[in-house]
C-alpha cells in the first residue's frame, strides 16, 4: 500500500509525493508495508524523511549495510545496544524510543533494555557488552580524546579488528542520526512505547 504524507510529524514541511521518483517510492512503500504488517504501525520518521528522497534512500542503504546479519561481525543486539548508549548520551529521545523497541524485540528482556536505556552502567552486562558500551559512551562524550586506548580496550575484551571497525561504524552512525533527528524533531509513535513488552 502506497504511503501518504498527510500528517505534520516534525519541524519540517511534509513530503510531496509528486517529488519522489516512483522507483524510490516503491522502496519506501516496501519498508512501511513491512512495518505495518509486523508492528501494526509505521515509524513516523518514514513519513518525514522522504522530503529529500534520494538522501533518505542513501540513509536506508547505509543503515541496511550495518544491520545485515549476512555480512556483519557483531550481533544486531550488540549494535542496538551501542545505539542506545550513544542515544542516551546525546539525549535523543526519538532514537531511544525506537531503538529500545528494536532491542526489546531482539533480546526479549524489557527490564534489561529499560535499565540500559536509562544508564548502561547499572545494567547487568557481560565483559564484552560492557566494553562495547564503554566504547560507545567514550567516543560520543569525548570524541576529541579518542586514542589507541579505545581499540586496545576492545581487543582486551576479546574483539577482533573487524568487530572493532563495525562498532566504530555503528557508534558513528548513531551519533550522525541523533544529530539530524534532533534537528528534525519527529514525533515518536505511541506504539513504540508498548511494543515488544
Amino acid at each position: 500500500m502506497s504511503i501518504q504524507y498527510d500528517e505534520q510529524l516534525s519541524y519540517l514541511q511534509k513530503p510531496e509525493k509528486a517529488d519522489i521518483p516512483a522507483e524510490v517510492q516503491e522502496i519506501f512503500d516496501n519498508n512501511t508495508d513491512f512495518q505495518r504488517d509486523n508492528w501494526g504501525f509505521i515509524n513516523n520518521l518514514f513519513k518525514v524523511l522522504p522530503l529529500n528522497p534520494l538522501q533518505y534512500k542513501a540513509f536506508l542503504d547505509f543503515k541496511a549495510s550495518l544491520f545485515t546479519t549476512k555480512t556483519g561481525y557483531l550481533s544486531n543486539a550488540d549494535k542496538e545496544m551501542i545505539g542506545l548508549v550513544v542515544s542516551s548520551t546525546n539525549n535523543c529521545s526519538y532514537c531511544l524510543t525506537t531503538h529500545s523497541d528494536a532491542l526489546r524485540g531482539l533480546v526479549d528482556d524489557p527490564a534489561w533494555v529499560d535499565t540500559l536505556t536509562y544508564n548502561y552502567r547499572t545494567a547487568k552486562l557481560t565483559t564484552k557488552q560492557r566494553a562495547l558500551c564503554d566504547y560507545a559512551y567514550f567516543v560520543t562524550a569525548y570524541a576529541r580524546e579518542v586514542t589507541t586506548d579505545q581499540v586496545d580496550k576492545l581487543r582486551a575484551a576479546g574483539f577482533n579488528d573487524h568487530e572493532i571497525l563495525e562498532a566504530a561504524f555503528v557508534a558513528g552512525f548513531f551519533n550522525y542520526t541523533n544529530r539530524w533527528v534532533a534537528t528534525v524533531a519527529p514525533i515518536p509513535n505511541p506504539g513504540h512505547f508498548k511494543h515488544n513488552r
